[in-house]
């Protein structure tokens, strides 16, 4: 057997299909665009066929490779090995995912939250190398957490532990289509983000450019981004009061912005966190990024959690 594990991280618009060996280091990588108009048994069969030119690209049979990683988009059942109602993903509801590639390719393959999977990766091999007690978060499309604490990934009875994006920060905000709109994604993503500028300007504009525009000067929109550094600081809060971590890992596109966003939070923390101890929180950046979660999902075959 090889050292190399297969990393597959299956999103909403495209699947990410990687090579990763015992380093944490992608050795080969493709994509496949998700195309939602094919049934998910044909969209595996292609990442199937992917893995295994990967593999002979590499010199690998299939036999040889130390196993297949998935990290996917929750709500999922990582003790059946399906997907069950993500959002992007309406056509692989239910779906056996693990028994459909064990089916294809004759690897172990094991299955975790995206998430999940990062904050594995992060452990491994990314800024939180050092720490027992740690949550991963990822601020992009949407938000999402992973807890690592005690030395142990806690991943809950069925792999959906980490939902943080979905934590009512202001739960009597504003009403949308008759559902709160009070959840940290909500307020604080990138996708609310651009939402609430768009409004605020009248024309579309991106998370980036509200950022920019911030940076400006621009002061309709210079107080949208101290607020969402505000809401940001308050999950973050929420989870030190709730988990008591040493360390706070930000990823995601939003957490691109950088020292903006990271002295805002760390100074909301140091205010409001609850226990001493958990007022000086390390909050730092990622150190994964481009390849998070091709080594993230690779990272549930290297490493023991």
């Amino acid at each position: 057997m090889s050292n190399i594990a297969v990393g597959i991280d299956i999103g909403g618009t495209k699947i990410a299909i990687g090579l990763v060996n015992e380093r944490g280091e992608v050795t080969a990588k493709s994509s496949l665009k998700t195309d939602l108009a094919l049934q998910p048994s044909d969209m595996l069969g292609q990442v199937a066929d992917e893995v295994r030119r990967l593999a002979e690209s590499a010199g690998l049979t299939l036999q040889e490779l130390k196993g297949i990683g998935v990290g996917a988009p929750g709500p999922l059942n990582t003790r059946t090995g399906r997907l069950t109602c993500p959002p992007n993903l309406k056509s692989w509801w239910d779906y056996p995912v693990v028994e459909r590639l064990g089916d294809l390719l004759p690897l172990q393959v094991r299955m975790e939250n995206d998430a999940t999977a990062a904050t594995l990766a992060e452990k491994w091999v990314g800024a939180a190398q050092e720490a027992e007690n740690f949550v991963f978060i990822t601020i992009s499309t949407g938000i999402g957490a992973g807890i690592y604490l005690h030395g142990k990934l806690i991943t809950g009875s069925t792999g959906n532990a980490g939902d943080a994006g979905f934590m009512f920060l202001h739960p009597q905000g504003n009403i949308s289509k008759e559902e709160a709109s009070g959840y940290w994604e909500r307020l604080a993503s990138g996708t609310a983000i651009a939402s609430q500028a768009s409004e605020l300007l009248g024309r579309d504009v991106s998370s980036k450019e509200a950022f920019d525009l911030a940076a400006q000067g621009d002061p309709l929109v210079s107080s949208l981004i101290d607020r969402v550094y505000t809401y940001i600081g308050m999950g973050c809060v929420s989870l030190i009061n709730l988990l008591d971590p040493s360390k706070i890992v930000i990823g995601g596109g939003v957490s691109q912005v950088g020292e903006p966003l990271f002295s805002a939070v760390r100074e909301y923390v140091a205010a409001h966190a609850l226990n001493p101890s958990g007022r000086e929180t390390l909050i730092v950046p990622a150190k994964l990024q481009q390849d998070a979660g091709l080594i993230g999902a690779a990272a549930l075959v290297h490493c023991t959690y």
